[in-house]
């Protein structure tokens, strides 16, 4: 697995930041959990209104962002944001959907990852590593 703790945590200033989108209390918690565990400076938000307006403020290194949310959708609150990005974010999108159309969007809005659920939180801490890499 790539996303092992490290020895020498990474200092406050070179932690890298993620902005946690789910509008699922328990995987939200879950997930926030595991991210600080392994280094990240991890924000959260409820909705994807929330998630928005908190990305445009303070652009995040990693959003990891549910597609079916209350308020807005992770679809819209990515066309938002693929519209006034300087420098692109980069996306994992989760999502309980099982169709490739959903898939194939996400592809086209430049989704770095796309993980169904339920996931193991191996499978996505080894998501965020791959990411953070590129």
């Amino acid at each position: 697995m790539e996303a092992k703790e490290s020895l020498n945590p990474p200092k406050e200033s070179e932690k890298k930041r993620v902005l946690l989108v789910d509008d699922d209390a328990e995987v939200l918690e879950a997930t926030r959990l595991a991210l600080t565990a392994h280094g990240y400076d991890v924000t959260v938000a409820r909705d994807g209104s929330q998630g928005l307006a908190l990305a445009e403020r303070n652009p995040p290194d990693l959003l990891i962002l549910d597609m079916m949310m209350p308020k807005r959708s992770g679809f819209l609150v990515l066309e938002t944001l693929r519209q006034f990005e300087r420098k692109p974010t980069r996306i994992i999108m989760v999502t309980a959907n099982e169709g490739n159309r959903h898939r194939e969007y996400a592809q086209q809005l430049g989704v770095d990852e796309y993980i169904r659920k339920p996931f193991s939180m191996d499978t996505l801490l080894d998501a965020v590593a791959r990411v953070m890499k590129k």
